[in-house]
């Protein structure tokens, strides 16, 4: 198979070739161009030695990404290309990165070192593609399968427990028997990796289209990296409105969001509090009484534990606060919820709910969907209409208010009771109108 390399790519080949080594590109790159998806960047494995790449490339600018691993990453016509040197790993004693490594002149022993057959497929545009481990029938086959010894490569590197997962995801591959056999026996070795490793992995298998199916499968090894999702699993919903346990609602409704980190990340835990707030009456229903709030205290705390930013960590918790709060579709009632946050939060609030209700029973789904599309125009509306929805949007400011005598804390109160009549349309956003509404309803 012919693989169309990128210019700037192929300038970096043809210097090392031309000063008598071997280079190709390797990994994530072979593996995309022949799915027929466009790489985003391109690695190159080379027998120069860092050293020799060094002087080869001092035309260049270039940043020495891992030169003590063989990596030097060369600015190719102001494109990023990382150039490392065939070598096989030492020992890994702390299951992810090797204690040493080193340098070596045959091909065949850089790519044996690497996690699965679909990257360890390499190409030269005059050699063609160099396949060792079948790494191409697995493509066609879509499978993830370790190179070698499945248990040794997560022995190694416990990450490429993520990564499998992860690629199942995104590709939408199986993982080979053994090589789920070893992710299952090895995934212990994932309380070693970084918190920020993990979460990253997390995030695109996350936004996988295969990520329902990938999480149900391997819902022990999610308990792993997430034990606080361990009582869901199992956590049965005996309600009219739903036919899965949480943990298989929460599955599905990861599905049924468009992939956004966040909004995944929401649909992850916008559920996780409920087994902590089942009850079951009398009658064998099951209850689950603000749980969106002790599933809001989860998320943060889970989002911490995995270093999340500020934004993203605030932006979940509201959403998974709000995910059960159902607003009557009225005017008054969204104005008052889009005020509370903006119209972006709003929007998100939406797709979630419609998330959510997709991925319980039938039971009134219809009218669900046809209120959730009410809430949508409405929204939608108010926006065009560029409503007052925030105390900066009035007609009047805290001078007007202070010469109408107000002090202290009765300036922000008397602007919040201005901005409640305006959203409850008592009044017009006109500043005489609110003005004459304060002096008749509030003593200064």
């Amino acid at each position: 198979m012919d693989i169309k390399i990128p210019r700037y790519v192929t300038a970096v080949i043809e210097i090392l070739e031309q000063n008598g080594y071997e280079a190709y590109i390797v990994g994530g790159c072979v593996r995309d161009a022949m799915m027929g998806v466009e790489p985003h960047d391109y690695d190159v494995c080379t027998d120069c030695t860092p050293d020799d790449m060094v002087k080869i490339f001092s035309g260049f600018h270039t940043i020495e990404t891992g030169l003590k691993h063989g990596t030097l990453t060369v600015m190719s016509e102001h494109m990023p290309v990382e150039v490392t040197t065939y070598r096989s790993d030492g020992e890994y004693t702390d299951h992810r990165r090797p204690d040493s490594v080193k340098f070596e002149t045959d091909l065949k022993e850089d790519l044996k070192r690497r996690d699965f057959t679909v990257n360890a497929m390499c190409f030269n545009p005059k050699n063609g593609t160099v396949d060792l481990f079948d790494g191409r029938n697995d493509l066609n086959e879509k499978v993830i399968r370790c190179v070698g010894n499945a248990e040794d490569r997560f022995d190694e590197d416990a990450l490429r427990i993520m990564r499998a997962l992860r690629f199942a995801s995104t590709l939408d591959f199986r993982i080979e028997e053994y090589t789920a056999a070893a992710m299952r026996k090895k995934s212990h070795l994932l309380n070693a990796i970084s918190a920020e490793r993990i979460f990253s992995e997390l995030k695109k298998l996350l936004c996988g289209k295969a990520v329902c199916r990938i999480m149900l499968e391997y819902s022990d090894i999610i308990g792993v990296i997430l034990p606080e999702i361990i009582p869901c699993i199992g956590c049965e919903q005996n309600n009219i409105h739903h036919c899965y346990d949480v943990y298989e609602h929460i599955c599905h409704s990861i599905k049924y969001i468009e992939a956004d980190e966040d909004l995944r990340l929401t649909m992850l835990f916008h559920d996780i509090g409920k087994p902590q707030k089942k009850v079951t009456d009398d009658d064998g229903v099951d209850h689950f009484k603000l749980h969106q709030l002790c599933s809001g205290d989860i998320a943060e705390a889970v989002l911490t534990r995995l270093k999340s930013s500020n934004k993203t960590l605030k932006r979940v918790r509201s959403l998974v606060i709000e995910h059960d709060n159902r607003i009557y579709p009225k005017r008054r009632s969204v104005k008052r919820f889009i005020s509370k946050y903006d119209h972006e939060f709003y929007v998100d609030w939406l797709k979630v709910r419609r998330a959510d209700t997709l991925a319980q029973s039938e039971y009134m789904r219809a009218e669900k969907l046809a209120e959730l599309d009410q809430l949508e125009k409405l929204g939608e509306e108010i926006k065009e209409e560029m409503c007052c929805l925030k105390t900066s949007d009035l007609a009047i400011n805290g001078h007007d208010v202070i010469a109408l005598g107000f002090k202290g804390a009765e300036i922000k109160n008397a602007l919040n009771a201005a901005l409640d009549a305006v959203i409850d349309e008592v009044i017009e956003n006109e500043r005489d109108a609110l003005l004459g509404y304060l002096k008749e309803n509030f003593n200064a």
